[in-house]
């Protein structure tokens, strides 16, 4: 696209969520939001046509991959075995370190904040910290469109709130999980997150175990791997 004779320059950010503001609970000990950046000059045709061949091949291919019930065992995964759950999420895994992308995790754990408010204002802190110290390189994009399925009204309005009141040209789109491959990766992106947090705390589910082997296999194969696509 060309603005006055010149490329225009946009910045996607798919943006993906794990937990709620709830109560604490043991089992879910963490809020997590996933951010996945792409400038759209950096083409990711090539290697989205090869993830949906090769999910085409696993029987997949127009299906929305959806992490955590991968993991779990849950959905349309249920009737799949551990071998078979873990090709489709290598896919992913796969996909996502072909591509020119970057992301940052920011993250709560729920028995450190009070309230909601408590909990959106550490997230909302931690966003805007982020956010200016890049900022130079988020002003070099004429356009940001911020992705995100509205999921939760509060992570909606202080997303709205940090975003507009830092930086120009930011565009909010409600996206749904189907439409964008890069949306299932952030999705992905907060699962691995979620899974190194409870992986150093020492409290992954059998499950999880079950699917990743254990904790030397986790680290190399997928968290130090993605870690390198991670915007420090």
């Amino acid at each position: 696209m060309l603005l006055d004779g010149r490329h225009m320059y946009e910045l996607s950010v798919f943006i993906d969520e794990s937990g709620d503001f709830g109560k604490y609970d043991f089992h879910a000990p963490y809020y997590i939001i996933s951010m996945l950046f792409h400038n759209q000059n950096s083409t990711i045709q090539e290697a989205l046509l090869r993830l949906d061949t090769e999910l085409s091949y696993l029987g997949y291919e127009n299906s929305c991959i959806h992490t955590g019930p991968i993991i779990r065992r849950e959905e349309s995964y249920h009737d799949l075995s551990v071998s078979e759950r873990r090709r489709i999420f290598n896919k992913m895994v796969s996909f996502i370190r072909q591509i020119d992308i970057r992301y940052k995790c920011f993250f709560i754990e729920k028995k450190q904040v009070s309230d909601v408010i408590d909990a959106t204002g550490k997230l909302s802190k931690d966003i805007s910290v982020f956010i200016q110290t890049h900022y130079q390189e988020f002003l070099s994009f004429d356009t940001i469109k911020i992705y995100y399925d509205n999921g939760q009204i509060e992570v909606s309005k202080f997303l709205s709130s940090v975003f507009h009141s830092l930086l120009p040209n930011v565009e909010f789109r409600r996206v749904f999980p189907t439409q964008y491959r890069l949306f299932q990766a952030a999705d992905l992106l907060c699962s691995i997150q979620l899974i190194e947090l409870k992986m150093d705390n020492h409290i992954l589910s059998k499950s999880e175990m079950n699917f990743f082997g254990n904790s030397r296999d986790l680290k190399k194969n997928y968290i130090k791997p993605l870690k390198k696509k991670e915007w420090l």
